[in-house]
């Protein structure tokens, strides 16, 4: 516990209460639950707002791009001027976020694209601010077993919520509510968090020496934000302005020219919002780059769950029901993995994780196949998925923040939650995106490959999910490599030194 939050709580006689604890789990829901329920429900709102795919596809990935973007800045600024402060904040964000896509218009034009995309970028904001905010005044205000205890609920409303984000969102749209009373009840479960919350004590980090003579790196976060923002709208807009138009050029260039702007710029300053020197430490490059490409598999969920509802007809509660099995697996193997990582070290549980969800995204991708067998097919994918999930979130977290020092040890948390928003941002960008372009393929030619059985006429869309399936498993594949190559097989001294009472793994195996 921090001597500040030590201090407030002898002036105040405060302390955190199970009540207090469901505030915190509240605001998190309200980003991996509500907000990420376009993920199902994507294909029936552009449907009643008259929108076209490529900007729904946007929709869905711009709340993890503008999180991954600023949840760095997010956790600085609440070290500095309060965590308290930035909590509230965030929830005020998901309040607007969610009214603002509420009310949005049907047909309205470039209004209604407007609306819907500045809601899921405020959300994103939203959850950028409440993760790494929530998170530290967990860790301020708990000790030992009542701070695993916490993080245990905290890690709930954040597994939970993604596992159970599907299923609901389809279960409310499919009821006469309609898909906007999700955004209402997020709305109303904000209002219960901060009445939850309040009275909560302020908390900030102690100061470092030197650290009010430091400016903000408006520079780097203005590079990284233009970086990223056109790379994603190539992305997820390529299909409708052309891979190699002039817009589509112009948006690559401005991707490279800023990308590399951002990377000198960080290299060279002191103040740098993004610590790159994180990154020297392989283990946790390893344990970084494996958890933005298992967050990228994400895109497995919208194309698996669209494909089924544009061409099999599902509802969106039909479709969502595939996705029970990994609501279920992911909240009960969270805790294996982390057994698993205190008998074996993180690497073989991380890469068991990454083969298991690599096996279940295979099967989502066998879209050859009649509807009554990929209805099973892709039950079973998504429970393997949410098991290899399981198994890797621990391990993989432990390796990344148990290697690095304990004075980097904020930055490095906070690129770790970075690489997994924009991840799952970039991930179901370029799957949608693929999904969308492969369905223009000639018909002839899939049906030549002799492998599509079923209806015909639907072809193109059959094809185009794989298409875009298929990428998830080769970004899984990669991540396996990643591990191998820097994730060491047994524990490192910096490990040992932070879990000195658990013993080193056996030497057996790889």
């Amino acid at each position: 516990m921090s001597s500040n939050t030590a201090a407030v709580k002898s002036a105040t006689g405060w302390k955190p209460t199970d009540r207090w604890l469901f505030g915190i789990v509240l605001a998190v829901i309200n980003f991996w639950l509500f907000a990420q329920t376009l993920l199902n429900v994507i294909p029936g709102i552009q449907d009643e707002l008259g929108i076209e795919r490529t900007v729904g596809n946007l929709a869905v990935a711009v709340t993890s791009l503008f999180s991954g973007i600023f949840i760095v800045v997010a956790g600085g600024l609440a070290d500095r001027i309060g965590r308290v402060k930035i909590l509230n904040a965030g929830i005020v964000l998901s309040i607007i976020g969610s009214l603002l896509i509420a009310l949005t218009p049907a047909d309205g034009g470039v209004v209604t694209s407007i609306m819907l995309l500045l809601g899921r970028a405020v959300q994103g904001l939203s959850a950028a601010c409440v993760m790494p905010s929530s998170l530290a005044l967990i860790k301020a205000f708990y000790e030992d077993k009542q701070r695993q205890r916490a993080l245990s609920f905290w890690s709930i409303g954040s597994w939970g919520g993604s596992g159970f984000c599907a299923l609901f969102g389809g279960l409310m749209a499919t009821s006469f509510l309609g898909w906007r009373s999700i955004f209402w009840i997020s709305i109303v479960l904000s209002i219960v968090a901060m009445f939850l919350l309040r009275g909560t004590p302020e908390s900030k980090a102690p100061a470092a020496p030197g650290a009010e003579h430091k400016r903000f790196d408006w520079s780097g976060l203005i590079c990284f934000i233009i970086a990223l923002v056109a790379l994603n709208v190539y992305i997820s807009q390529g299909p409708s302005i052309g891979w190699l138009s002039i817009t589509g050029t112009v948006l690559l260039v401005l991707f490279v020219v800023f990308g590399i702007l951002f990377f000198q710029l960080e290299s060279t300053k002191s103040n740098s919002f993004v610590d790159l020197k994180v990154f020297g430490n392989l283990t946790f490059t390893g344990a970084t780059v494996s958890n933005f490409l298992l967050n990228g598999a994400a895109g497995t969920l919208i194309v698996a769950l669209g494909l089924v509802q544009v061409a099999a007809g599902f509802s969106s509660l039909q479709s969502g029901l595939l996705t029970l099995g990994y609501l279920i697996a992911i909240l009960s193997t969270i805790r294996v993995g982390e057994k698993l990582l205190q008998r074996l070290g993180p690497r073989k549980p991380m890469i068991w994780g990454c083969l298991i969800t690599g096996f279940g995204i295979l099967m989502c991708s066998m879209t050859f196949v009649l509807v009554e067998q990929y209805v099973i097919l892709a039950f079973i994918g998504f429970t393997l998925f949410g098991i290899g999930l399981g198994f890797y979130a621990t391990p993989s977290t432990d390796a990344a923040l148990a290697n690095v020092p304990a004075d980097q040890a904020g930055a490095a948390a906070g690129i770790y939650k970075m690489a997994s928003s924009l991840g799952n941002a970039i991930g179901v960008a370029i799957s949608a995106a693929l999904y969308v372009a492969a369905q223009s393929v000639d018909p002839e030619f899939v049906q030549s490959l002799g492998l599509f059985v079923g209806n015909q006429e639907n072809l193109g869309l059959r094809f185009g999910g794989a298409v875009g399936l298929l990428f998830n498993l080769l970004m899984v594949m990669v991540a396996v490599i990643s591990i191998i190559l820097t994730v060491p097989r047994h524990r490192t001294k910096a490990e040992e030194e932070a879990h000195p009472e658990v013993p080193a793994p056996p030497p057996i195996g790889n």
